[in-house]
């Protein structure tokens, strides 16, 4: 019988196996920074202090978490229905074109409690409608999702260069951005999160999106496991045949699948365009779409892992930051480098150990 099929604990499945790969991650990431000359454990304690240091590192690492909660939500739905969305990367640009538009429109006229559940539909509903031409071509014509989203991703960035150099760009400047959103328009920073810690937020964009990604993780949770869609969803994901048989219909979940993916991921461009810079900007994303992947592929596709795992990598930008400014030898690309062996492990190998984890559980339960 194959490892793959044979069934294993939960806290093997979901605690012990990522937590053995994060580990080999790190330590080929330390051999690296030896390497080059530095202290493995002096760059760990950077690490730890850049991101989790005080009220302003932890502000900051809350603010990378909060997009890549998103972006992973938006992986996790897609996988659950048997959909590899590669796509979250320009669905989110999309997303930030909505609910730019809201706040354009609006932050003059209403305060930002008003503005923001305009703009939480606006983002979705951009991002949603980047899914739905992937997602017809996947269900009508059998387009691979993978080819077509990393595709759209192009095809959106493009378009979001167009608009913002010969659109939305404020009349007589250089920069490809909008204009600044009014504080009607803008999401309003956690500073009161923070003092009831006893600590303080500083210059930290942690913003309110951080509060509206926890909803969505609860939310996502009842749709995949508390209601007939997300029953349907993961029956098609598990067995396209048994779907079949069970008279779900193909077409409609991949449509709505997608889609909600779509309106996920253009859910993240809230954090920085709307909490961070109040503005639009070219290339604001900043590959979060991609970290989501392996976030959502780290915490196991649900909503309280995705949770964790974005933490970690929240850890790991700030963090690493912090370490390529107290250690010059350790360079960005380097901290790129240990990000990329995260991802490698979480990713492409998170099933390395399963077969020894077999092995071992099951000369256990026959002892």
């Amino acid at each position: 019988m194959s490892t793959a099929s044979v069934p294993l604990p939960n806290w093997i499945n979901y605690g012990l196996i990522p937590i053995l790969n994060l580990i080999v991650a790190f330590l080929i990431s330390g051999f690296v920074v030896w390497l080059i000359g530095e202290s493995p454990l002096d760059a760990l304690s950077l690490l730890i202090e850049g991101a989790l240091g005080n009220g302003e590192f932890i502000g900051f690492t809350l603010f990378y978490a909060t997009s890549f909660i998103f972006t992973g939500l938006s992986v996790a739905v897609a996988i659950h229905a048997g959909l590899f969305n590669i796509g979250s990367e320009g669905q989110a640009y999309m997303g930030g074109l909505g609910c730019a538009l809201v706040a354009l429109s609006l932050d003059n006229y209403v305060p930002w409690y008003v503005t923001m559940p305009v703009a939480v539909v606006g983002a979705a509903l951009f991002g949603a409608v980047a899914a739905f031409i992937p997602a017809w071509l996947q269900a009508k014509r059998g387009s691979h999702i993978v080819i077509t989203t990393i595709m759209f991703n192009y095809i959106i960035a493009s378009l979001m260069n167009y608009l913002l150099v010969h659109v939305l760009i404020v009349p007589g400047k250089m920069a490809p951005e909008t204009r600044t959103f009014l504080e009607g328009g803008q999401l309003p920073k956690l500073t009161w999160l923070m003092e009831i810690f006893g600590t303080k937020l500083g210059a930290a964009p942690l913003n309110v999106s951080f509060i509206i990604a926890l909803v969505m993780c609860y939310v996502v949770w009842l749709l995949i496991w508390r209601t007939k869609l997300g029953f349907e969803m993961r029956t098609l994901g598990v067995s396209p045949t048994a779907a079949s048989y069970a008279g779900i219909p193909y077409v409609r979940i991949v449509m709505i699948a997608m889609m909600l993916s779509g309106a996920l991921a253009g859910m993240m461009a809230l954090n920085p365009v709307m909490g961070a810079s109040a503005r639009l900007q070219v290339g604001f994303v900043g590959g979060a779409g991609f970290v989501g992947i392996a976030v959502s592929l780290m915490g196991r596709n649900h909503p309280l892992g995705i949770i964790l795992a974005a933490f970690l990598f929240g850890i790991l930008y700030q963090g690493g930051d912090w370490i390529s400014f107290e250690m010059p030898n350790i360079t960005r690309e380097m901290i790129l480098v240990i990000q990329g062996l995260v991802i490698l492990f979480a990713g492409a190998l998170e099933y390395m150990f399963r077969p020894a984890m077999v092995r071992l559980y099951q000369q256990f339960k026959r002892g």
